[in-house]
């Protein structure tokens, strides 16, 4: 028995398919438009959704889009009464399971779903494996019982249930993002979408594009209107890494954006209303960037409501010996080897070591003294393969 979610403002349609599906065994809840679909879906709990297009409120593509920015592994099924080839293809594209024309079909549906659900488990099955060789969620990401990685745990306890501003800074590789995606995790927005941006690895004329969304024809390659980061983060939290890359022209944008609580489109006129939490995080010093006049001193304001710094793992050589034994637990699995142990003296040699490339650094060198060194890595292993 699964649990299915219809999203169709046509009464007739959501109680022709509600009976067809219960006549299945399966748990069915509705919604007649796009905005209540939504907030359903986003509290999960359903194995398929099935979605109109055209809707009040919030059409089904928008619905399609936020779902996928939530959770990619839900199969949606969009319906139309007035679907074409290039509606199916964009609707695949965007992320939908299927396209399904109205009025629907009772064996399509049936197949459909069946379908649906078989690919859904396996998603699930996928995803429960993967969990389980990574060591979890939430706090396995912040490694470590150092009194530093015991404040920044404490800070994110209490700032996560807020919709306050945050930005982290560190060095590449302390782990920024796993701070981010804790205060998202432990936040009332948990059901809503975490979305990422690396403003550092995208072009500054794209930029604007990827915050902001552009309408079709904005520019040469706009064949079609496309939604930002800022509107797919709705009611979730927007991640801008490396935001002292970002251009001067893009801040400005942003910082209307936090102000106002709205953004345009490259290439519209119109206002629209966004509401992500922003977290922030950099590798550069921003006072220095605003003394240097590459950073605007206002953003940086409404940005840094609450500071949060990760430091060098060579600041924190006390997390190693957990950071170490919890990446040799990690790649074992992933490389399927029989787990290793390590000695007390290799541990000793990994803490010598200076980390410029931080945790990063230190789980590239693990995988290699997993797969280079013996069935207990020596301290000889970590002389022999660290030398560089």
């Amino acid at each position: 028995m699964a649990k299915i979610l219809i999203i169709d403002d046509e009464k007739a349609i959501r109680h022709a398919l509600r009976d067809i599906l219960e006549h299945e065994k399966h748990k069915v809840e509705e919604a007649e438009d796009g905005a209540a679909g939504l907030e359903k879906a986003l509290k999960g709990g359903f194995d398929v959704v099935l979605c109109d297009i055209k809707m009040p409120k919030m059409d089904g593509m928008e619905v399609l889009e936020k779902l996928m920015a939530h959770d990619d592994s839900i199969p949606v099924v969009m319906i139309s009464g007035h679907g074409t080839i290039d509606t199916a293809v964009e609707a695949i594209k965007k992320g939908a399971f299927d396209f399904i024309q109205k009025p629907p079909d009772l064996n399509r549906i049936l197949v459909t779903l069946r379908n649906a659900l078989d690919r859904g488990a396996l998603v699930q099955e996928t995803r429960t494996l993967r969990q389980k060789v990574q060591g979890g969620k939430g706090d396995q990401r912040m490694v470590g019982a150092s009194r530093k990685m015991e404040e920044i745990r404490a800070m994110v306890e209490k700032v996560a249930p807020s919709d306050a501003r945050v930005l982290i800074t560190g060095n590449n590789g302390v782990g920024k993002e796993g701070v981010a995606r804790l205060l998202h995790e432990k936040s009332g927005r948990k059901g809503g979408p975490f979305v990422e941006v690396n403003c550092a690895a995208i072009p500054g004329e794209l930029i604007e594009s990827e915050l902001f969304g552009h309408e079709k024809g904005a520019f040469t390659s706009a064949v079609a209107q496309r939604k930002g980061k800022f509107e797919l983060a709705d009611g979730g939290t927007l991640f801008l890494d490396e935001i002292g890359d970002m251009s001067l022209a893009a801040q400005a944008k942003v910082l209307r954006a936090l102000q106002e609580g709205r953004i345009t489109r490259v290439g519209g006129d119109k206002d629209i209303k966004v509401n992500p939490r922003v977290i922030a995080a950099t590798n550069k010093d921003l006072k220095k960037e605003i003394a240097a006049g590459r950073f605007r001193e206002d953003l940086f304001h409404r940005l840094s409501v609450i500071p949060i710094h990760v430091p060098d793992l060579k600041d924190r050589a006390e997390d190693i010996p957990l950071l170490a034994a919890h990446f040799i637990k990690l790649v074992c699995a992933e490389q399927g080897i029989t787990p290793k142990k390590i000695s007390d003296k290799a541990v000793k040699e990994l803490q010598k070591l200076p980390w410029t490339g931080n945790v990063r650094e230190l789980r590239n060198v693990v995988e290699r003294l997993v797969i280079l060194g013996g069935a207990e890595i020596s301290d000889a292993d970590v002389k022999r393969y660290t030398a560089v």
